[in-house]
């Protein structure tokens, strides 16, 4: 017998048709709500680099601290209450264009739209929304999403037993700027700042920044079985910016 998610979290046929074609170069993901004859389309699935998780507990939050704390001390990150396998898994990234014009330019429109952790190569056949430690499914309705706030427009993966020494870098930025000190980050881009990744050594420990807009909900991709595939963050599963999603199917590809 399959794996069954519970329908509190289990994933809308929408957000499932998005997961399950996010990573696929040549998909057509929509229309631009704005730009009708705007097409959103995959062009490219890359690796971006590995996470070392040793744990196998994982953090998915943005690696700032707090604007409202004024020391600006360690926020305790949001970890999900899935464990995985100890290990390092290969970060991929899904990157959109929609073409459009401003101001007389034409601009490819290019963005990341889903980046996950790749965690089993194994066929994903069910989507739900993964839960953090200390949230009650019991307190969750049908449909409801539990999000993390991405401050700065960033989220991250990292190990949360590295937590503290992995974030460093960014409570260290921000001391700097609000201290008037404009001093690079210690981390180490990637594609062109699209991402960042800290990584500690003793620990065996890693942490990859990505593009998150706003509030971002952290999906896990499930085997026949209910083992874990893959973790993911879909930036790009903005309905406001897809004609298809206000209706009741998907576009073909």
């Amino acid at each position: 017998m399959g794996y069954a998610a519970d329908e509190r979290t289990v994933a809308t046929p929408e957000e499932s048709w998005f997961l399950d074609t996010v990573f696929t170069p040549g998909t057509r993901l929509g229309a631009h709500t704005h730009e009708p004859a705007t097409v959103v389309r995959v062009v490219e699935v890359r690796e971006v680099t590995t996470v070392r998780v040793p744990s196998g507990r994982l953090i998915v939050d943005s690696p700032w601290p707090d604007d409202d704390d004024p020391e600006l001390s360690l926020r305790a990150g949001r970890e999900l209450k899935e464990r995985l396998p100890s290990g390092a898994f290969p970060a991929e990234a899904a990157w959109t264009e929609a073409p459009y014009e401003y101001g007389g330019e034409q601009f490819d429109g290019r963005e990341v739209a889903a980046i996950r952790l790749r965690i089993r190569d194994a066929p994903v056949t069910c989507w739900e929304m993964a839960l953090g430690v200390g949230e009650d499914i019991e307190r969750i309705s049908p449909g409801e999403r539990i999000q993390f706030y991405s401050e700065q427009n960033m989220g991250c993966f990292a190990d949360a037993t590295a937590w503290a020494p992995l974030t460093q870098p960014f409570r260290a930025f921000w001391q700097d700027a609000e201290a008037g000190r404009q001093n690079g980050r210690d981390t180490e881009d990637l594609f062109d700042g699209d991402f960042e990744r800290v990584g500690d050594d003793v620990l065996e420990a890693d942490l990859v920044t990505f593009i998150a807009e706003g509030n971002a909900v952290v999906w896990l991709g499930r085997t026949e079985t209910g083992s874990v595939a893959s973790v993911v963050v879909a930036n790009g599963y903005r309905p406001y910016l897809m004609t298809w999603s206000r209706g009741s199917s998907a576009p073909s590809t």
